[in-house]
């Protein structure tokens, strides 16, 4: 992980829809993972896009475990 690539998000749990700030590291390009919410520790899937041109955040989407992003 790249700190000068951290970025920071408001975002809100897709269980409790409590809002926290979720650090997204950019440099790794598009990809999928996963985080617990701060609040309720339910298991959240994150999904990032990341454009290849300028490495700038695309889209940013939040599922519960059993949805398909």
């Amino acid at each position: 992980m790249h700190e000068e690539r951290l970025d920071s998000h408001s975002v809100h749990c897709p269980y409790c829809s409590m809002p926290f700030d979720l650090p997204l590291d950019l440099s790794q390009g598009s990809h999928q993972t996963w985080e617990d919410c701060p609040f309720c520790c339910a298991p959240i899937q994150v999904r990032i896009d990341v454009s290849p041109m300028d490495g700038e955040l695309e889209s940013l989407m939040l599922g519960r475990d059993d949805e398909v992003l």
